[in-house]
Protein backbone atom coordinates (compact mmCIF):
# COMPACT_ATOMS: atom_id res chain seq x y z
CA UNK A 1 0.00 0.00 0.00
CA UNK A 2 0.95 3.82 -0.54
CA UNK A 3 -1.81 5.67 1.30
CA UNK A 4 -2.86 8.76 1.40
CA UNK A 5 -6.14 10.53 1.33
CA UNK A 6 -6.80 9.60 -1.85
CA UNK A 7 -6.75 6.03 -2.01
CA UNK A 8 -8.20 6.00 1.23
CA UNK A 9 -11.24 7.78 -0.77
CA UNK A 10 -11.57 6.10 -3.69
CA UNK A 11 -10.53 2.41 -2.37
CA UNK A 12 -7.75 2.44 -4.45
CA UNK A 13 -3.84 0.67 -3.38
CA UNK A 14 -1.38 3.37 -5.25
CA UNK A 15 -2.42 7.31 -5.51
CA UNK A 16 -2.00 6.77 -9.30
CA UNK A 17 -4.68 7.58 -11.99
CA UNK A 18 -5.16 7.15 -15.62
CA UNK A 19 -6.24 10.12 -17.18
CA UNK A 20 -9.70 9.26 -19.32
CA UNK A 21 -8.24 10.43 -22.81
CA UNK A 22 -9.78 10.72 -25.72
CA UNK A 23 -9.82 8.20 -27.98
CA UNK A 24 -7.19 5.85 -26.11
CA UNK A 25 -9.46 5.64 -22.36
CA UNK A 26 -10.68 2.06 -23.10
CA UNK A 27 -11.70 -0.26 -21.51
CA UNK A 28 -8.56 -2.56 -21.53
CA UNK A 29 -6.32 0.20 -20.55
CA UNK A 30 -8.42 1.37 -17.52
CA UNK A 31 -9.06 -2.08 -16.34
CA UNK A 32 -5.44 -2.48 -16.68
CA UNK A 33 -4.52 0.29 -14.50
CA UNK A 34 -7.08 -0.33 -11.95
CA UNK A 35 -6.01 -4.06 -11.66
CA UNK A 36 -2.41 -3.13 -10.89
CA UNK A 37 -3.87 -0.92 -7.93
CA UNK A 38 -4.22 2.48 -9.57
CA UNK A 39 -7.44 3.89 -10.59
CA UNK A 40 -8.26 3.58 -14.46
CA UNK A 41 -10.86 5.46 -16.04
CA UNK A 42 -12.90 5.27 -19.48
CA UNK A 43 -13.37 8.24 -21.22
CA UNK A 44 -17.31 8.49 -22.06
CA UNK A 45 -16.41 11.70 -25.31
CA UNK A 46 -14.78 8.39 -27.19
CA UNK A 47 -18.31 7.17 -27.94
CA UNK A 48 -21.12 8.09 -29.49
CA UNK A 49 -24.07 7.52 -27.40
CA UNK A 50 -24.81 5.54 -24.26
CA UNK A 51 -25.25 1.95 -25.55
CA UNK A 52 -21.64 2.07 -26.72
CA UNK A 53 -20.62 3.33 -23.34
CA UNK A 54 -22.18 0.63 -21.06
CA UNK A 55 -20.64 -1.49 -23.22
CA UNK A 56 -17.63 -0.32 -22.67
CA UNK A 57 -17.85 -0.68 -18.72
CA UNK A 58 -19.26 -3.88 -18.46
CA UNK A 59 -15.80 -5.04 -21.02
CA UNK A 60 -14.02 -3.43 -18.45
CA UNK A 61 -15.70 -5.01 -15.32
CA UNK A 62 -15.28 -8.28 -17.14
CA UNK A 63 -11.54 -7.47 -17.04
CA UNK A 64 -11.32 -6.22 -13.28
CA UNK A 65 -13.43 -6.09 -10.19
CA UNK A 66 -11.04 -3.69 -8.70
CA UNK A 67 -12.75 0.50 -8.79
CA UNK A 68 -13.56 2.00 -12.23
CA UNK A 69 -13.88 5.84 -12.90
CA UNK A 70 -15.69 7.27 -16.37
CA UNK A 71 -14.57 10.71 -17.68
CA UNK A 72 -17.22 13.25 -18.72
CA UNK A 73 -15.56 16.04 -20.89
CA UNK A 74 -17.43 19.32 -20.56
CA UNK A 75 -15.54 20.69 -23.32
CA UNK A 76 -17.49 22.42 -26.22
CA UNK A 77 -16.41 21.69 -28.74
CA UNK A 78 -18.98 19.34 -29.71
CA UNK A 79 -22.57 18.27 -27.91
CA UNK A 80 -22.32 14.97 -25.63
CA UNK A 81 -25.07 13.19 -24.14
CA UNK A 82 -23.49 13.68 -20.90
CA UNK A 83 -26.62 13.18 -18.88
CA UNK A 84 -27.28 9.91 -20.43
CA UNK A 85 -23.72 8.71 -20.12
CA UNK A 86 -23.93 9.74 -16.40
CA UNK A 87 -27.56 7.66 -16.16
CA UNK A 88 -25.26 4.96 -17.61
CA UNK A 89 -22.19 5.02 -15.50
CA UNK A 90 -24.72 4.77 -12.22
CA UNK A 91 -26.69 2.07 -13.82
CA UNK A 92 -23.61 0.40 -14.22
CA UNK A 93 -21.90 0.83 -10.43
CA UNK A 94 -19.35 3.71 -11.27
CA UNK A 95 -18.36 5.11 -7.87
CA UNK A 96 -16.16 7.62 -9.47
CA UNK A 97 -16.83 9.79 -12.14
CA UNK A 98 -13.63 12.58 -13.00
CA UNK A 99 -14.98 15.53 -15.14
CA UNK A 100 -12.93 17.75 -17.17
CA UNK A 101 -13.09 21.55 -18.35
CA UNK A 102 -13.57 25.42 -18.17
CA UNK A 103 -17.21 24.95 -17.31
CA UNK A 104 -18.37 24.05 -13.75
CA UNK A 105 -19.59 20.09 -13.00
CA UNK A 106 -21.91 21.84 -10.75
CA UNK A 107 -25.01 20.79 -12.37
CA UNK A 108 -24.30 17.11 -12.00
CA UNK A 109 -22.28 16.94 -8.51
CA UNK A 110 -25.88 16.58 -6.38
CA UNK A 111 -27.20 14.17 -8.44
CA UNK A 112 -23.85 11.75 -8.26
CA UNK A 113 -22.95 12.31 -4.70
CA UNK A 114 -26.42 11.71 -3.88
CA UNK A 115 -25.94 8.47 -5.44
CA UNK A 116 -22.58 7.49 -3.79
CA UNK A 117 -20.24 8.60 -6.39
CA UNK A 118 -16.77 10.89 -5.87
CA UNK A 119 -16.45 13.54 -8.28
CA UNK A 120 -13.22 14.33 -9.27
CA UNK A 121 -12.99 17.44 -11.67
CA UNK A 122 -9.65 18.21 -14.10
CA UNK A 123 -8.72 22.00 -14.33
CA UNK A 124 -5.72 23.85 -15.52
CA UNK A 125 -5.81 27.02 -13.26
CA UNK A 126 -6.01 27.31 -9.58
CA UNK A 127 -9.10 29.57 -9.95
CA UNK A 128 -11.08 27.03 -11.69
CA UNK A 129 -10.05 24.25 -8.99
CA UNK A 130 -11.68 26.91 -6.54
CA UNK A 131 -14.80 27.07 -8.34
CA UNK A 132 -14.92 23.18 -8.65
CA UNK A 133 -14.59 22.91 -5.00
CA UNK A 134 -17.10 25.67 -4.42
CA UNK A 135 -19.54 23.63 -6.61
CA UNK A 136 -18.97 20.68 -4.19
CA UNK A 137 -16.35 18.49 -5.91
CA UNK A 138 -14.43 15.73 -3.62
CA UNK A 139 -11.27 16.22 -5.09
CA UNK A 140 -9.75 18.16 -7.71
CA UNK A 141 -6.95 17.01 -10.76
CA UNK A 142 -4.74 20.00 -11.43
CA UNK A 143 -2.39 19.42 -14.57
CA UNK A 144 0.60 22.14 -14.80
CA UNK A 145 1.87 23.34 -18.59
CA UNK A 146 3.82 20.16 -19.23
CA UNK A 147 0.94 18.51 -19.52
CA UNK A 148 -0.83 16.79 -22.82
CA UNK A 149 -3.85 18.04 -24.40
CA UNK A 150 -5.47 21.12 -23.11
CA UNK A 151 -3.41 23.47 -20.58
CA UNK A 152 -5.16 26.47 -20.33
CA UNK A 153 -3.73 30.13 -20.98
CA UNK A 154 -1.74 30.87 -18.02
CA UNK A 155 1.67 28.88 -18.74
CA UNK A 156 1.98 27.93 -14.79
CA UNK A 157 4.49 24.75 -14.19
CA UNK A 158 3.21 21.81 -12.75
CA UNK A 159 6.09 22.35 -9.41
CA UNK A 160 4.53 25.85 -8.52
CA UNK A 161 0.61 25.55 -10.19
CA UNK A 162 0.09 22.23 -7.34
CA UNK A 163 1.59 24.01 -4.37
CA UNK A 164 -0.96 26.96 -5.26
CA UNK A 165 -3.67 24.81 -5.44
CA UNK A 166 -2.80 22.85 -2.17
CA UNK A 167 -2.65 25.99 -0.27
CA UNK A 168 -6.00 27.47 -1.66
CA UNK A 169 -8.28 24.29 -1.34
CA UNK A 170 -9.09 22.32 1.25
CA UNK A 171 -10.12 19.32 -0.87
CA UNK A 172 -7.10 16.69 -2.25
CA UNK A 173 -5.46 17.86 -5.11
CA UNK A 174 -4.23 15.56 -7.80
CA UNK A 175 -1.26 16.63 -9.57
CA UNK A 176 -0.28 16.40 -13.31
CA UNK A 177 1.73 17.42 -16.02
CA UNK A 178 4.85 16.18 -16.91
CA UNK A 179 4.40 13.16 -14.28
CA UNK A 180 5.62 9.76 -15.69
CA UNK A 181 7.52 7.93 -13.16
CA UNK A 182 8.03 7.09 -9.28
CA UNK A 183 10.34 10.44 -8.68
CA UNK A 184 7.75 12.65 -10.00
CA UNK A 185 4.90 11.16 -7.52
CA UNK A 186 7.25 11.54 -4.66
CA UNK A 187 7.68 15.27 -5.69
CA UNK A 188 4.02 15.76 -6.29
CA UNK A 189 3.28 14.48 -2.49
CA UNK A 190 5.85 16.35 -1.79
CA UNK A 191 4.27 19.45 -2.54
CA UNK A 192 1.10 18.33 -0.53
CA UNK A 193 -0.82 16.59 -3.74
CA UNK A 194 -2.78 13.34 -2.18
CA UNK A 195 -2.48 11.40 -5.48
CA UNK A 196 -0.97 12.10 -9.36
CA UNK A 197 -2.57 11.77 -12.82
CA UNK A 198 -0.48 9.98 -15.36
CA UNK A 199 -1.84 10.35 -20.04
CA UNK A 200 1.43 10.09 -21.27
CA UNK A 201 3.06 7.23 -19.45
CA UNK A 202 -0.61 4.95 -19.74
CA UNK A 203 -0.75 5.81 -23.51
CA UNK A 204 2.64 4.29 -24.43
CA UNK A 205 1.64 0.75 -22.40
CA UNK A 206 0.41 -2.29 -24.35
CA UNK A 207 -3.20 -2.11 -23.06
CA UNK A 208 -3.44 1.26 -25.01
CA UNK A 209 -5.35 1.12 -28.22
CA UNK A 210 -2.57 3.20 -30.03
CA UNK A 211 -0.49 1.01 -32.78
CA UNK A 212 2.65 -0.92 -31.92
CA UNK A 213 4.61 1.67 -34.23
CA UNK A 214 3.22 4.40 -32.40
CA UNK A 215 4.08 3.70 -28.96
CA UNK A 216 7.52 2.32 -30.12
CA UNK A 217 8.02 6.28 -31.82
CA UNK A 218 6.51 8.35 -28.53
CA UNK A 219 9.26 5.93 -26.30
CA UNK A 220 11.75 6.91 -28.38
CA UNK A 221 11.21 11.08 -27.83
CA UNK A 222 12.75 13.91 -25.72
CA UNK A 223 11.00 16.51 -23.32
CA UNK A 224 11.60 18.80 -26.64
CA UNK A 225 9.58 16.74 -29.51
CA UNK A 226 6.05 18.24 -28.06
CA UNK A 227 4.59 21.42 -28.92
CA UNK A 228 1.66 23.89 -28.25
CA UNK A 229 -1.09 24.38 -31.04
CA UNK A 230 -4.28 26.39 -31.16
CA UNK A 231 -3.10 29.26 -29.28
CA UNK A 232 -3.87 31.83 -31.25
CA UNK A 233 -7.78 30.68 -30.85
CA UNK A 234 -7.12 30.74 -27.20
CA UNK A 235 -7.83 27.18 -26.63
CA UNK A 236 -4.06 25.83 -26.47
CA UNK A 237 -2.88 22.21 -26.57
CA UNK A 238 0.03 20.59 -26.21
CA UNK A 239 0.95 17.93 -28.70
CA UNK A 240 3.17 15.74 -29.93
CA UNK A 241 5.40 17.33 -32.80
CA UNK A 242 4.79 15.48 -36.10
CA UNK A 243 3.97 17.14 -39.12
CA UNK A 244 0.34 17.49 -38.76
CA UNK A 245 1.15 19.65 -35.20
CA UNK A 246 4.02 21.43 -37.72
CA UNK A 247 1.09 21.90 -40.44
CA UNK A 248 -1.52 23.51 -37.87
CA UNK A 249 1.18 25.78 -36.15
CA UNK A 250 1.70 26.86 -39.87
CA UNK A 251 -1.60 27.61 -40.66
CA UNK A 252 -2.04 29.66 -37.51
CA UNK A 253 0.98 31.65 -38.47
CA UNK A 254 -0.97 33.56 -41.39
CA UNK A 255 -3.83 34.00 -39.25
CA UNK A 256 -6.74 32.60 -41.11
CA UNK A 257 -10.05 33.08 -40.15
CA UNK A 258 -11.07 31.12 -36.89
CA UNK A 259 -14.00 28.84 -38.78
CA UNK A 260 -11.04 27.66 -41.67
CA UNK A 261 -8.46 26.79 -38.58
CA UNK A 262 -11.17 24.67 -36.84
CA UNK A 263 -12.39 23.01 -39.59
CA UNK A 264 -8.42 21.98 -40.30
CA UNK A 265 -8.00 21.29 -37.13
CA UNK A 266 -10.72 19.00 -37.18
CA UNK A 267 -9.52 16.70 -40.44
CA UNK A 268 -6.53 16.15 -38.60
CA UNK A 269 -7.88 13.93 -35.47
CA UNK A 270 -6.09 11.58 -33.50
CA UNK A 271 -8.63 8.82 -35.28
CA UNK A 272 -6.36 8.72 -38.41
CA UNK A 273 -3.48 8.00 -36.47
CA UNK A 274 -5.18 4.79 -34.92
CA UNK A 275 -6.61 3.90 -38.24
CA UNK A 276 -3.64 3.86 -39.69
CA UNK A 277 -0.77 3.37 -37.40
CA UNK A 278 0.69 6.85 -39.47
CA UNK A 279 2.39 8.86 -37.08
CA UNK A 280 1.84 12.25 -38.43
CA UNK A 281 -1.73 11.26 -39.64
CA UNK A 282 -3.26 13.18 -36.77
CA UNK A 283 -2.50 15.25 -33.75
CA UNK A 284 -1.89 13.47 -30.53
CA UNK A 285 -2.30 15.30 -27.29
CA UNK A 286 1.30 13.68 -25.41
CA UNK A 287 2.85 15.84 -22.13
CA UNK A 288 6.43 16.48 -21.71
CA UNK A 289 7.11 13.81 -19.68
CA UNK A 290 6.88 11.38 -22.67
CA UNK A 291 11.25 12.29 -22.49
CA UNK A 292 11.38 10.15 -19.53
CA UNK A 293 9.70 7.60 -21.13
CA UNK A 294 11.68 4.48 -22.56
CA UNK A 295 9.70 1.64 -22.86
CA UNK A 296 6.22 0.19 -23.78
CA UNK A 297 5.60 -2.13 -20.55
CA UNK A 298 2.29 -3.51 -19.73
CA UNK A 299 -0.05 -0.87 -17.38
CA UNK A 300 0.64 -3.30 -14.58
CA UNK A 301 4.52 -2.94 -15.27
CA UNK A 302 3.85 0.71 -15.77
CA UNK A 303 2.53 0.85 -12.03
CA UNK A 304 4.68 -1.06 -10.15
CA UNK A 305 7.66 0.18 -11.61
CA UNK A 306 5.94 4.07 -10.73
CA UNK A 307 5.81 2.82 -7.05
CA UNK A 308 8.96 1.02 -7.14
CA UNK A 309 11.09 4.12 -8.10
CA UNK A 310 9.07 6.45 -5.46
CA UNK A 311 9.54 4.05 -2.52
CA UNK A 312 13.42 4.14 -3.59
CA UNK A 313 13.23 7.95 -4.32
CA UNK A 314 11.77 8.30 -0.68
CA UNK A 315 14.91 5.83 0.85
CA UNK A 316 17.36 8.23 -0.49
CA UNK A 317 15.40 11.31 1.00
CA UNK A 318 15.23 9.46 4.66
CA UNK A 319 18.96 9.08 4.05
CA UNK A 320 19.34 11.94 3.75
CA UNK A 321 17.57 13.33 6.64
CA UNK A 322 14.57 14.86 4.95
CA UNK A 323 12.11 12.21 5.72
CA UNK A 324 11.90 9.10 8.76
CA UNK A 325 12.22 5.93 7.47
Amino acid sequence: MLSTELTEMLGIEYPIMESGMLWLGRAELAAAVSDAGGLGIIGSANFAGAQELRDEIRKARDLTEKPLGVNISLFTQRPLPNDEFIDVALEEGIRVVESSGARSPEQYIARLRQSGVKVIHKVATVRHAVKAEQAGVDAVSVVGFEGAGHIGMDDVSTLVLIRSAVAALRVPVIAGGGIADGHGVVAALALGAQGVLMGTRFMTTRECVLPAAVKDWLAGLRETDTTIIQRSIKNPARVVANEAARRILEMEHTAPPVEELVSFISTLRTREMLDSGDRNAGILACGQGVGLIRNVPTAREAVESIVSEARAAASKLAEMGLLSN
